[in-house]
């Protein structure tokens, strides 16, 4: 069988091992590492198995659930699926398999594909509304599964949390799943730590054996809705499901004659080598299914940026003109023009006094000094600005959009925080394609930023789009800075929220193709694969410190490409040169974003600072892109030594990324390689050290007693590179 097959069992046709009846419709589907196979019943789907190609199979006993009952004017009405075999096909690179109701008359589409040789298989149901009259769906998992497995077997779970506004000090958890555990992930835009529950994830969760080695499976969700993914192990069973959050609820969603229901996309996927080896296929995946390939195209992609935030919200004109200079003069490549800028909260107009010039006039210096330019937003947020153009909470037409009505008497409490528009109301996501398009032409923007809450978490309205909040769980605050809203109807207001961004970005993008979009939500709250197929870089976490900066890479690496990670890089006490290397690399592992007045650095600051700069465009920037990436030390905590390695088979050579913490006693470290050629010999040169310290180490050699690094000052850092010379 090759990378891609479809393959169809039908009438009591035998294929292998499988014997179906005559009723039954089987296929199977498969990508380079992962297969799996699937039978058309008469009234549900299911997805039989799933197989690591060669390796372990995972039989799966559950049969999907379509909704056995929608409601009608308020009532609940039971519905009666049957498969529609004419419409239903099995193809090399999809499986689709269609069921139809008569009353009322619905209709399902129950999908897999393979969009990439390799990588992992995605699933999505849509269900489309045929009848002449609203209904109301409950909610419908993305998937439900039951695998069969040895009640002796030892099983891990693996899962990642976002940055959010800070690292926590886990941010990874490789834990064991025994007999009677069960689990719940979740992840939304909001990221807010909650007393009674685990930090938010980046939804993905990997299950193996202990070992490491042995093959294992994943799954993962394509959305920025508020989402969750639980497991629960019960003797011979591994039962869980992935999709829309049902809590608060219970979940219902309007589905008005002629729509359509979409469920979030999930991937599944098999793998062996631990939650690296399951890494390096899934980074690659998103690189090749999700990302922008224009994007990709580009060889200074990911670029190397001053960004202003290092003022705060005191930048000025006279200010991003120096920093302009100073970049262009430092080997930078873009200058991003952060929050402080406009004249209000959403006023996204420039404020005359700070900005006499206007923006556009800011884009076009960094753009005669051969630099892109990048412009921070928060356009989901409304304020109590009067101006011609504004996004006013007392305007009618925008009250009806916000999330819930201000106080009486409400002002805003901080500079870039007001009342989230509900973006699923199709008025204000037309006004929000408006202005974005404003935006992006009239300042000529090379990247657009938006931060804040695009994602609403939840609405008082009964007349949005999203299902009307029960009036007895419905609560209204004010926390943080922002008003919120939360009631039973949150997941479906996020639902169709997020529809609407993800609309807005791909329609700009289609009219701004060589526009840059970066995603951030209070910093790493929306770390997530649906922004990641609809943005190009993530904010990785709102604290800039080294130590911060690497554990939230270390985390959101796991699973999501490097260059889309990006580390700001903030003031920080550097007493020595080798300080100032060690906070400068430490935001130097994916996308790197200054912020900092350069014009405060030493002669020698900007010395190394230059060479550095060069150095990540040259040397750095290609593994980044496209290098296998290993986490070859424990997570970083700012006291034992730390590292991240990168290795490209194809280009024969990598980088190994090595920091030393505050102990005091440790100058010396090994760090076991990982994916050499055990039989070819590697050139080892430490790029701090000069040619005296080169070595040639065969690849077993690196990977079994490892390279020693010397680092006589704590907080400081070494890159030594890696080529293969035999």
């Amino acid at each position: 069988m090759g990378c891609w097959a479809a393959l169809v069992t039908a009438c009591g046709v035998t294929r292998g091992a499988d014997t179906v009846d005559s009723r039954t419709l089987s296929g199977q589907l498969a990508g380079a590492e992962t297969l799996i196979a699937v039978d058309a019943g008469e009234h549900a789907p299911r997805l039989r198995s799933l197989q690591l190609r060669g390796a372990r199979l995972w039989n799966n006993r559950d049969e999907e659930t379509l909704p056995g009952q929608v409601f009608v004017h308020g009532s609940s009405q039971p519905v009666v699926w049957r498969l529609d075999r004419s419409a239903s096909r099995f193809e090399p690179k999809e499986i689709q398999l269609t069921y139809v109701a008569d009353s009322p008359h619905l209709l399902v589409k129950w999908q897999w594909r393979a969009r990439a040789a390799h990588g992992p298989l995605e699933h999505s149901i849509s269900l489309q509304n045929l009848s002449d009259t609203a209904v109301s769906l409950p909610l419908l998992p993305s998937l439900r599964f039951d695998w069969q497995i040895d009640p002796k077997s030892a099983l891990r779970r693996f899962w990642v949390e976002k940055g959010a506004d800070t690292p926590s000090a886990a941010g990874t958890h490789l834990d064991a799943l025994q007999d009677g555990d069960a689990w719940a992930g979740y992840s939304s835009t909001y990221a807010r730590p909650l007393p009674s529950r685990a930090r938010e994830m980046i939804p993905y969760v990997l299950i193996d054996e202990p070992d490491g080695d042995s093959p294992g499976w994943y799954i993962g969700i394509e959305s920025s809705a508020r989402t969750r993914i639980t497991l629960q192990r019960d003797g011979a069973s591994l039962r869980g499901e992935a999709g829309l959050d049902p809590a608060p609820g219970p979940y219902r969603t309007l589905l008005p004659p002629g729509g359509t229901f979409e469920t979030p996309v999930i991937f599944i996927g098999g793998f062996e080598g631990g939650p690296d080896g399951a890494g390096n296929i899934l980074r690659r995946w998103v690189r090749a299914v999700l990302n922008n390939p224009r994007t990709l195209q580009d060889p200074d992609y990911p670029l190397t940026v001053n960004n202003s935030w290092g003022s705060g919200m005191a930048v000025d004109e006279a200010l991003a003109q120096r920093m302009i200079a100073d970049s262009a003069e430092l080997g930078l490549e873009m200058f991003h023009l952060d929050a402080g800028w406009f004249r209000d909260v959403g006023d996204w107009h420039a404020d005359p006094k700070k900005f006499p010039h206007g923006i556009a006039s800011i884009a076009d210096s960094a753009h005669s000094r051969g630099l892109k330019f990048g412009l921070w937003m928060d356009w989901t947020q409304a304020g109590t600005s009067e101006e011609a153009g504004a996004l006013n909470v007392n305007d009618r037409a925008t009250r009806d959009w916000l999330i819930a009505d201000p106080p009486a008497g409400w002002k805003h409490s901080e500079p870039f925080k007001g009342i989230t528009v509900d973006l699923g109301v199709p008025a204000a996501k037309a006004w929000a394609a408006r202005e974005l398009e404003r935006v992006v032409r009239d300042y000529h923007l090379d990247m657009l930023e938006h931060d804040g809450y695009l994602v609403a978490q939840g609405s008082s309205r009964s007349d949005h789009p999203a299902a009307a909040p029960d009036p007895a769980t419905l609560r209204i605050y004010e926390n943080s800075g922002f008003l919120w809203a939360d009631g039973s109807n949150a997941t479906d207001v996020s639902y169709h929220a997020t529809r609407a961004y993800y609309d807005l970005y791909r329609e700009l993008r289609a009219r701004h193709p060589k526009l840059l979009l970066e995603v951030c939500n209070d910093g790493g709250r929306m770390v997530d694969f649906g922004s990641a197929a609809h943005g190009d870089y993530f904010s990785i976490t709102d604290t800039y410190d080294p130590l911060s900066n690497r554990r939230a890479f270390y985390d959101a690496s796991y699973v999501l490409p490097p260059a889309m990670l990006e580390g700001y890089v903030e003031k920080w006490p550097a007493p020595r040169i080798e300080n100032f290397r060690y906070e400068l690399r430490s935001g130097m592992l994916g996308w790197f974003s200054l912020m900092q007045d350069t014009s405060q650095w030493s002669p020698e600051q900007r010395s190394v600072a230059r060479r550095e700069f060069a150095l990540y465009k040259s040397a750095l920037r290609p593994l980044i892109r496209e290098a296998d990436l290993y986490h070859v030390a424990e997570r970083p905590d700012g006291v034992h030594w730390d590292g991240i390695e990168y290795f490209s088979a194809p280009l024969r050579r990598g980088v190994l990324y090595a920091f030393r913490g505050t102990v005091p006693d440790q100058p010396v470290h090994r760090f076991l390689l990982q994916g050499l050629d055990p039989n070819s010999r590697y050139r080892i040169k430490f790029q701090d050290q000069g040619n005296a310290a080169d070595q040639v180490l065969a690849g077993q050699f690196l990977m079994r007693t490892g390279v020693e690094v010397i680092l006589p000052l704590p907080l400081s850092s070494e890159l030594i590179f890696v080529e293969e010379i035999s």
